[in-house]
């Protein structure tokens, strides 16, 4: 069975993919830069990748900015409606 992708992934994806282009980088040279692999960063562009805070650091400093900036994209998402649902107690 295919999961859903993670909407607060995707838009984190997106945002890293924008700020890459924008800075005219391939994904292979921010990989380079953050000291993390291609196929690493592709991953979190396609938003099948969940990355640590250390991994968050790398890819910013790799881009050239703060963490901050790599995660303004989420600031537009609605999180609650992102987060799984409890299930209800029986009772």
């Amino acid at each position: 069975m295919k999961q859903k992708k993670n909407p607060i992934l995707l838009a984190f994806g997106a945002s890293i993919r924008k700020l890459r282009l924008k800075k005219g980088l391939s994904q292979r040279a921010l990989a380079e830069r953050s000291d993390l692999d291609v196929t690493y960063i592709s991953g979190i562009e396609r938003g099948v990748r969940n990355p640590s805070l250390k991994s968050l650091e790398s890819v910013a400093k790799g881009l050239g900015c703060s963490i901050s900036e790599t995660c303004k994209a989420l600031d537009k998402l609605e999180l609650a409606k992102c987060l799984p649902k409890k299930a209800k107690k029986k009772g």
